[in-house]
C-alpha cells in the first residue's frame, strides 16, 4: 500500500508540473508581422536588423522614432508593422529617393550579402541628425 501511495504522489506531482509548464508557455508562437514596402520581401532578419541599425545611426535616433508603440497598452513593445507614424512613411520615401539617385547617377554594386551598396545614403545628408536642415 505504501508503494501505491508513493506512486500516486509522484504521478500527481508530475501532472501538476506538466500543467504548470504548459500554462507558462507563450500562447502566441507566430512570427512578428512584417510590413515591407520598399525593402525586399525575402530579406532575412539579420539583414533587416542591419538596415534598421544603419538608418538609426545615420539619423541619430532610436527605433521609436519611426515605429509606433503597440496598441496593447499593457505592452511596452513597438508595433513594427504599424504605419501609424508619419516618420515611417517619410523614411520609405527617402529610401526610394536615394535608391533612384544611386541607380541613375552612380554605379550600383552589391555587398557580400547581396544588398545594394549605395553611393549616397541617409548619412550623406543627415549626418546623425533626424532633421538635416538643423545640422550646424
Amino acid at each position: 500500500m505504501l508503494h501505491y501511495k508513493k506512486f500516486a504522489v509522484i504521478a500527481i506531482l508530475f501532472a501538476l508540473t506538466a500543467i504548470g509548464m504548459s500554462a507558462m508557455r507563450p500562447t502566441d508562437d507566430k512570427p512578428p508581422k512584417r510590413n515591407l514596402k520598399v525593402l525586399p520581401k525575402d530579406i532575412n532578419h539579420e539583414q533587416l536588423d542591419s538596415v534598421m541599425d544603419s538608418w538609426k545611426a545615420a539619423l541619430g535616433v532610436k527605433c521609436n522614432f519611426c515605429h509606433a508603440p503597440s496598441a496593447d497598452s499593457t505592452s511596452h513593445h513597438l508595433d513594427f508593422a504599424s504605419d501609424a507614424k508619419p516618420e515611417k512613411k517619410m523614411a520609405r520615401f527617402m529610401f526610394t529617393m536615394t535608391a533612384k539617385i544611386n541607380k541613375k547617377y552612380f554605379k550600383s554594386d552589391k555587398d557580400d550579402q547581396g544588398m545594394m551598396m549605395a553611393a549616397i545614403s541617409c548619412k550623406t545628408c543627415h549626418r546623425g541628425s533626424p532633421h538635416p536642415d538643423e545640422v550646424k
